[in-house]
């Protein structure tokens, strides 16, 4: 048997070529026809549709004339597009005055113009569907050999969801009652929850009371300097929505929603052997090294299977792109239920495959409304690490500002609130006096007591500066810090110290 493949032919991808591409010229004529008889008829369509919706350009060129007009309080009718095409020198181009009064015959009632216009937009859906179709083919057999396969499948999902997010006939206002019941709910279960948490609990007693929980549909940026403990602060926020989600799931007796937390920076094993640490109170770098007891191996072993019965994730895919991301958080919505989403770090993402930002201002940009997105579309809050420019370490004053975001910016617009971790005992360990800096031992003796002072009170003790909250207060929140287990709790300002929950 010949398996020699048979010439090409010219019927195109899958014998596309000899297919017309979705359109109805009919349903765009009758359309303009309408909007030059009664302009009221585009608001109607003004929300979905866009000039480069037309199948044909023509149209396309008359519904943005008519669109300016209307828009600028001008009446849009035959007599004033013409007169404009003419002052253009595009009347030929649209047809000319016949074409005009030719679309007015083709009219249908203004009730009927938004039907009209989904079907346009309808098949412009298709047509850019059959486009992607032909390109994820075209990359497939390699027009864009730089593309690996699973990138291109990213590039493909991205391109997927941009052109579902874009302007829709779907959604639109709502009633202010509707909106009012829905802010009445949501009152209610704060009330209900006895301590003003309407969102998701941090499992930090103060943070809790400053923004009532953690809220769906936000973006948080909690931010610092190396060393400050951004990760171990987000990982006992996460602990804490965990350990929420779990009562919520016994008081109702269902399945718990998931908490994800994709690792950028860590691997799964580091991120859970610190986890480990911070809960069984056993120093990370001896468990390392094996330096622990039986006794401590012991109860280590059995803090791990307390903790397993958490609903966390982990992902370590390194340099992640946005489009794989949202890919996971789907699936995992769709299979098990996200409730909580953790990036660390925003700056070693990537934008979505496919993608070349001009700068790396504008990659940021595009990684923090995406993340913003996902929030928005998944209903769920989103919190996302980011590091702290060095212009924090040129200042007296070392409490991070808003202006200290590296790409600050994009940042600060697109998040609902940013927080920063300041520990005051990491920048005062910097500072210990050194004798060969004195002139004699007594002044030496005055500065290191003063040293000592300074350090007795930053000691055990970490800011969280909340510098913008949409929906609530700004302000600083003090916390307590383990330097031993990198562990954040509560701060008792009753008492002297202590050690958190």
């Amino acid at each position: 048997m010949n398996n020699i493949p048979p010439p090409p032919d010219d019927r195109g991808l899958f014998g596309l070529g000899s297919r017309l591409p979705p359109a109805s010229l009919e349903a765009e004529q009758a359309l303009l026809g309408a909007l030059l008889a009664n302009n009221k008829a585009y608001e109607r369509v003004s929300e979905f549709l866009e000039a480069e919706h037309f199948a044909d350009a023509i149209h396309g060129r008359i519904y943005s004339a008519i669109r300016r007009r209307v828009e600028n309080g001008q009446l849009a009718d035959a007599v004033t597009l013409r007169h404009e095409f003419e002052h253009t020198g595009e009347l030929a181009e649209v047809g000319g005055p016949a074409y005009l009064a030719q679309l007015l015959g083709a009219m249908v009632g203004i009730v009927n113009a938004g039907e009209y216009g989904k079907l346009i937009h309808d098949c412009y859906i298709r047509r850019q569907l059959i486009d992607l179709g032909e390109q994820v083919v075209n990359r497939a057999y390699g027009s864009e050999p730089e593309l690996e396969g699973k990138h291109q499948i990213e590039a493909a999902e991205q391109q997927l969801f941009d052109l579902a997010t874009e302007k829709a006939s779907e959604g639109g206002a709502i009633s202010f009652e509707r909106a009012l019941i829905r802010a009445v709910e949501i009152a209610a279960k704060a009330k209900e929850s006895g301590g003003g948490v309407s969102g998701l609990s941090t499992g930090l007693r103060d943070l809790d009371a400053k923004m009532g929980g953690l809220h769906d549909s936000d973006l948080m940026i909690l931010a610092g300097r190396p060393g400050m403990g951004k990760t171990a602060l987000a990982t006992k926020i996460a602990f804490g929505a965990a350990r929420a989600l779990l009562r919520e799931a016994e008081e109702t007796g269902g399945k718990p929603g998931q908490v994800a937390i994709f690792s950028l920076e860590m691997s799964a094993d580091q991120l859970a052997n610190r986890l480990l640490s911070e809960a069984s109170r056993i120093q990370g770098d001896r468990i390392r090294r094996g330096e622990i007891s039986q006794r401590e191996f012991d109860h280590f072993v059995g803090v791990s299977r307390e903790l397993s019965q958490l609903p966390i994730l982990i992902d370590d895919t390194p340099a992640i792109t946005l489009s794989a991301l949202r890919t996971r958080c789907r699936r995992i919505q769709r299979t098990k239920g996200l409730r909580f989403l953790v990036v660390d770090y925003l700056q070693l993402m990537r934008p979505a495959a496919g993608t070349r930002p001009e700068s790396r201002v504008l990659e940021i940009s595009m990684i923090t409304q995406g993340l913003k997105a996902i929030a928005k579309e998944l209903s769920i809050p989103v919190m996302a690490l980011s590091q702290l420019s060095r212009a924090v370490e040129q200042r007296e004053d070392k409490r991070p500002q808003l202006s200290d975001l590296r790409e600050s910016g994009s940042i600060e617009q697109d998040a609902d609130s940013v927080s920063f971790i300041y520990r005051d005992e990491y920048y005062l360990k910097q500072k210990e006096p050194k004798i060969t800096n004195f002139p004699d031992d007594a002044k030496f003796q005055d500065a290191m007591t003063r040293w000592q002072q300074d350090m007795e009170r930053a000691h055990s003790k970490a800011d969280l500066i909340i510098a913008k909250q949409r929906h609530g207060p700004t302000g600083t929140i003090p916390l307590f810090f383990e330097a031993e287990f990198t562990r954040f709790g509560d701060l008792d300002t009753t008492h002297e110290q202590s050690y958190g929950d």
